[in-house]
């Protein structure tokens, strides 16, 4: 899910905005310190949605839109920018700064616009539709292992075996990275992402930039062979991806492939574990998902409520460029403002018994992959994954259930450290 990652540098809002209509803390309501409501954020978002569609956070230093239609226009209303603010020495910070200013994810128009039709061009030339068949193969090698551990001890870990390492087969399989070095890249990934969130320790920035600096290089030298000698791979489109005399530069060109690994798979691997998760706690969904398995229908429709019911983004950052009125709340020139994208997909005027999962809900206009121009550009592909992987899980398995689980500790992100499975 490329495009809707958060902005790694969360700093105090300085203009004022119209509180006139809170009458609790934002921050009392929503603590994140405490591990109880980052493991279950969901009710406290919906007493902040009862205070407000706008609530300013003093912790955060930015306003929370609560309600899917205040996320909704955060998302759309282009007076509400993304603006990434370098990490500082900035020589220290260099590779990751530019990996971050040189994205899709933290441009703005007119560059990223540019950005997105030169690589929305390259992705455009068939490379998801042609994955679905590989997909199915990766999925079913990974699920002959997790068979065997399951027979041997009678549980598996979903995740370590199956979810974790399906996505960054698929998108290295996109890219064309070498067999032989995949194992890099989820390391990278991780400790890249650890910068999203709004605690970070000094180790775990440390760890990102080291990351940042190593996944550059390596994109780098691989796309210098690609323009050498080409392949039918994504990273050789992208190297060859222009428009007139236009085309990416090599930070550019470093940035999206670096991104389309740390989005796309992080999120593909939460979305799974999550959904997976809120699937298996309601048996009587079960039930009817496995007896609709060949409905691509019905499929897609239980990949949709994954999303929803549990979203692996649940929080995405924007800054005002000039004033602006969300919802009633004025957000100054210079006022973060960030949308719950979990509060918004759980919002009770737009769907129905928001808290039950539902694994045939229609319509289901779920916000978990952005909207307005960073809408995700990897959806696709996200979809795609999470479509065939649930079929194919449920179809060697049927029926299972969760007999031990840990969240992660992180908000920003949310995902599962551990989910494991055994025959219900």
């Amino acid at each position: 899910m490329p495009d809707i990652l958060p902005d790694p540098a969360l700093v105090s809002t300085r203009g004022l905005m119209d509180h006139r209509r809170m009458t609790v803390s934002a921050d009392t309501v929503l603590d994140l310190t405490d591990r109880a409501v980052v493991a279950d954020p969901y009710p406290h978002f919906a007493r902040l949605r009862e205070v407000a569609p706008v609530v300013h956070h003093e912790g955060l230093g930015l306003a929370l839109a609560t309600s899917r239609a205040a996320c909704d226009a955060v998302l759309r209303d282009r007076r509400l920018g993304r603006i990434f603010v370098p990490r500082q020495p900035e020589q220290d910070w260099d590779t990751f700064n530019w990996l971050h200013s040189d994205s899709i994810l933290d441009s703005e128009p007119p560059k990223q616009t540019r950005l997105r039709r030169l690589v929305a061009s390259a992705f455009g030339r068939g490379h998801v539709q042609r994955l679905g068949p590989r997909i199915e193969q990766l999925a079913g090698g990974l699920l002959d292992d997790a068979e065997e551990a399951l027979a041997r001890d009678g549980q598996v870990d979903v995740l370590a075996a199956y979810a974790e390492p399906l996505p960054v087969l698929v998108i290295a399989e996109l890219l064309g990275f070498p067999e032989a070095d995949r194992h890099l890249l989820r390391p990278w990934s991780q400790a890249i992402v650890k910068m999203y969130e709004v605690e970070r320790t000094p180790g775990a920035e440390l760890a990102a930039q080291r990351a940042a600096a190593e996944f550059a290089a390596y994109v780098q030298a691989l796309a210098d062979d690609r323009a050498r000698h080409p392949g039918t791979d994504l990273l050789s489109d992208l190297v060859a991806a222009r428009d007139g005399s236009d085309r990416l530069s090599p930070h550019e060109l470093v940035a999206t492939a670096v991104l389309l690994l740390n989005a796309g798979h992080e999120a593909s691997v939460n979305g799974f574990g999550n959904g997976l998760a809120s699937l298996l706690a309601a048996p009587d969904e079960l039930t009817a998902v496995l007896g609709r398995l060949e409905d691509d229908a019905a499929v897609t429709a239980v990949v949709e409520e994954m999303l929803r019911h549990d979203s692996p983004l649940q929080l995405f950052e924007r800054t005002a460029t000039e004033d602006v009125e969300v919802s009633g709340v004025r957000i100054g020139r210079g006022d973060k403002v960030a949308a719950l994208l979990g509060a918004a997909n759980r919002d009770p005027g737009v769907f129905a018994e928001p808290d039950r999962f539902r694994a045939d809900r229609d319509p289901n206009p779920h916000l978990a992959f952005g909207a307005g121009i960073h809408f995700c550009l990897g959806a696709p592909l996200a979809r795609l994954e999470l479509q065939v992987s649930t079929r194919a899980l449920l179809r060697r398995f049927g029926r299972l259930q969760v007999v031990d689980s840990a969240r992660r500790p992180t908000f920003v992100l949310r995902g599962y450290e551990h989910l494991t499975v055994a025959p219900a």
